[in-house]
Protein backbone atom coordinates (compact mmCIF):
# COMPACT_ATOMS: atom_id res chain seq x y z
CA UNK A 1 0.00 0.00 0.00
CA UNK A 2 0.85 3.78 -0.76
CA UNK A 3 1.77 6.22 1.37
CA UNK A 4 0.27 9.49 1.19
CA UNK A 5 -2.92 10.85 -0.35
CA UNK A 6 -0.89 12.12 -3.04
CA UNK A 7 0.51 9.25 -4.07
CA UNK A 8 -2.24 7.29 -4.41
CA UNK A 9 -4.06 9.97 -5.98
CA UNK A 10 -1.77 9.55 -8.58
CA UNK A 11 -1.73 5.62 -8.90
CA UNK A 12 -5.15 6.20 -8.72
CA UNK A 13 -5.36 8.51 -11.86
CA UNK A 14 -2.94 6.14 -13.87
CA UNK A 15 -4.57 2.44 -13.24
CA UNK A 16 -7.64 4.92 -14.26
CA UNK A 17 -5.94 5.49 -18.01
CA UNK A 18 -4.80 2.31 -17.98
CA UNK A 19 -8.45 0.96 -17.34
CA UNK A 20 -10.01 3.33 -20.10
CA UNK A 21 -7.38 1.83 -22.68
CA UNK A 22 -8.70 -1.23 -22.30
CA UNK A 23 -12.23 -0.38 -22.36
CA UNK A 24 -11.15 0.94 -26.05
CA UNK A 25 -9.34 -2.50 -26.53
CA UNK A 26 -12.33 -4.15 -25.92
CA UNK A 27 -13.90 -2.73 -28.80
CA UNK A 28 -10.40 -2.48 -31.16
CA UNK A 29 -8.84 -5.71 -30.60
CA UNK A 30 -5.43 -4.61 -30.70
CA UNK A 31 -4.58 -4.82 -27.51
CA UNK A 32 -6.01 -7.86 -24.71
CA UNK A 33 -8.46 -5.36 -23.11
CA UNK A 34 -10.33 -7.21 -20.67
CA UNK A 35 -7.03 -8.77 -19.34
CA UNK A 36 -5.99 -4.78 -19.22
CA UNK A 37 -9.02 -3.62 -17.07
CA UNK A 38 -8.18 -6.89 -14.87
CA UNK A 39 -4.64 -6.11 -13.89
CA UNK A 40 -5.59 -2.51 -13.34
CA UNK A 41 -7.98 -3.16 -11.33
CA UNK A 42 -5.59 -5.62 -9.39
CA UNK A 43 -2.46 -3.25 -9.37
CA UNK A 44 -5.09 -0.61 -8.02
CA UNK A 45 -5.92 -3.17 -5.04
CA UNK A 46 -2.29 -3.72 -4.01
CA UNK A 47 -1.48 -0.24 -4.50
CA UNK A 48 -3.98 1.69 -2.63
CA UNK A 49 -6.10 -0.80 -0.63
CA UNK A 50 -8.30 -0.54 1.79
CA UNK A 51 -11.98 -1.91 2.29
CA UNK A 52 -13.78 0.08 -0.31
CA UNK A 53 -11.32 0.00 -3.03
CA UNK A 54 -10.71 -3.99 -2.76
CA UNK A 55 -14.34 -4.36 -2.34
CA UNK A 56 -14.48 -2.59 -5.84
CA UNK A 57 -11.55 -3.98 -7.63
CA UNK A 58 -12.54 -7.50 -6.53
CA UNK A 59 -16.37 -7.25 -8.10
CA UNK A 60 -14.92 -5.11 -10.86
CA UNK A 61 -12.07 -8.31 -11.85
CA UNK A 62 -15.05 -10.29 -11.32
CA UNK A 63 -17.37 -8.46 -13.89
CA UNK A 64 -14.88 -8.37 -16.55
CA UNK A 65 -13.63 -11.78 -16.22
CA UNK A 66 -17.38 -12.73 -16.81
CA UNK A 67 -17.67 -10.84 -19.85
CA UNK A 68 -14.44 -11.99 -21.16
CA UNK A 69 -15.82 -15.86 -20.79
CA UNK A 70 -18.91 -14.47 -22.19
CA UNK A 71 -17.70 -12.94 -25.74
CA UNK A 72 -15.43 -16.47 -25.78
CA UNK A 73 -18.76 -18.82 -25.49
CA UNK A 74 -20.86 -16.84 -27.42
CA UNK A 75 -18.52 -16.60 -30.15
CA UNK A 76 -17.46 -19.97 -30.15
CA UNK A 77 -21.06 -21.07 -30.14
CA UNK A 78 -22.11 -19.60 -33.38
CA UNK A 79 -19.05 -20.62 -34.87
CA UNK A 80 -19.49 -24.29 -34.13
CA UNK A 81 -22.96 -23.84 -35.37
CA UNK A 82 -22.49 -22.05 -38.35
CA UNK A 83 -19.60 -24.78 -38.87
CA UNK A 84 -17.04 -22.40 -39.34
CA UNK A 85 -13.34 -24.27 -38.78
CA UNK A 86 -10.55 -22.46 -37.31
CA UNK A 87 -8.79 -21.83 -41.04
CA UNK A 88 -11.37 -19.25 -42.27
CA UNK A 89 -11.21 -17.44 -39.24
CA UNK A 90 -7.04 -17.39 -38.84
CA UNK A 91 -7.61 -15.66 -42.43
CA UNK A 92 -9.99 -13.01 -40.97
CA UNK A 93 -7.82 -12.73 -37.95
CA UNK A 94 -4.75 -11.89 -41.15
CA UNK A 95 -6.81 -9.61 -43.35
CA UNK A 96 -7.90 -7.82 -39.87
CA UNK A 97 -4.14 -6.92 -39.62
CA UNK A 98 -4.18 -6.21 -42.98
CA UNK A 99 -6.75 -3.61 -42.51
CA UNK A 100 -5.87 -2.26 -39.53
CA UNK A 101 -2.48 -0.91 -41.18
CA UNK A 102 -3.96 -0.13 -44.40
CA UNK A 103 -7.11 2.18 -43.29
CA UNK A 104 -7.16 2.68 -39.83
CA UNK A 105 -8.90 2.28 -37.54
CA UNK A 106 -11.79 0.81 -39.39
CA UNK A 107 -9.81 -1.85 -41.69
CA UNK A 108 -9.65 -4.25 -38.58
CA UNK A 109 -13.58 -4.30 -38.96
CA UNK A 110 -13.28 -4.85 -42.44
CA UNK A 111 -10.53 -6.23 -43.13
CA UNK A 112 -11.80 -8.95 -40.88
CA UNK A 113 -15.22 -9.50 -42.72
CA UNK A 114 -13.97 -9.61 -45.82
CA UNK A 115 -11.67 -12.28 -44.95
CA UNK A 116 -13.98 -14.19 -43.10
CA UNK A 117 -16.63 -13.57 -46.46
CA UNK A 118 -13.55 -14.91 -48.76
CA UNK A 119 -12.44 -17.79 -47.03
CA UNK A 120 -15.60 -18.51 -46.53
CA UNK A 121 -16.35 -18.58 -49.88
CA UNK A 122 -13.82 -20.15 -50.85
CA UNK A 123 -14.22 -23.36 -48.52
CA UNK A 124 -17.73 -23.28 -49.61
CA UNK A 125 -17.17 -24.06 -53.47
CA UNK A 126 -17.90 -20.05 -54.34
CA UNK A 127 -21.73 -20.71 -53.05
CA UNK A 128 -22.25 -16.96 -52.48
CA UNK A 129 -25.30 -17.29 -50.35
CA UNK A 130 -24.27 -19.92 -47.91
CA UNK A 131 -20.83 -18.01 -47.07
CA UNK A 132 -22.69 -14.52 -47.11
CA UNK A 133 -25.18 -16.12 -44.65
CA UNK A 134 -22.31 -17.75 -42.67
CA UNK A 135 -20.06 -14.97 -42.58
CA UNK A 136 -23.30 -12.85 -41.39
CA UNK A 137 -23.64 -15.46 -38.82
CA UNK A 138 -20.58 -15.27 -37.28
CA UNK A 139 -19.74 -11.52 -37.47
CA UNK A 140 -23.35 -11.06 -35.58
CA UNK A 141 -21.94 -13.35 -33.34
CA UNK A 142 -18.50 -11.86 -32.68
CA UNK A 143 -20.43 -8.34 -32.34
CA UNK A 144 -22.85 -9.54 -29.55
CA UNK A 145 -19.61 -11.48 -27.85
CA UNK A 146 -17.75 -8.23 -28.17
CA UNK A 147 -20.82 -5.98 -26.84
CA UNK A 148 -21.29 -8.13 -23.77
CA UNK A 149 -17.63 -8.03 -23.02
CA UNK A 150 -17.60 -3.69 -23.32
CA UNK A 151 -20.94 -3.43 -21.16
CA UNK A 152 -19.16 -5.51 -18.40
CA UNK A 153 -15.38 -3.83 -18.71
CA UNK A 154 -17.68 -0.62 -18.70
CA UNK A 155 -19.70 -1.63 -15.68
CA UNK A 156 -16.40 -2.21 -13.78
CA UNK A 157 -14.58 1.26 -15.17
CA UNK A 158 -17.60 2.79 -13.78
CA UNK A 159 -17.47 0.65 -10.16
CA UNK A 160 -13.80 2.01 -10.12
CA UNK A 161 -14.81 5.83 -10.66
CA UNK A 162 -17.18 5.42 -7.65
CA UNK A 163 -15.19 3.79 -5.67
CA UNK A 164 -12.23 6.43 -6.44
CA UNK A 165 -14.81 9.33 -5.25
CA UNK A 166 -16.17 7.06 -2.21
CA UNK A 167 -12.31 7.00 -1.03
CA UNK A 168 -10.51 10.29 -1.68
CA UNK A 169 -14.08 12.14 -0.64
CA UNK A 170 -15.55 10.35 2.15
Amino acid sequence: MLEGTAAELISTLLVGAALLLGVVAVVMPVLPGSLIVILGLLLWGILVGGPVVWTAAILGMVLTIIGWSASTVLTGRALHRERIPRGPILIAVAAAIVGLFAFPPLGLFLGFAAGLFGAELFRRDFDWQAAGRASVQALKAIGVGILTEFVLAGTAVSIFVLASLIHFLL
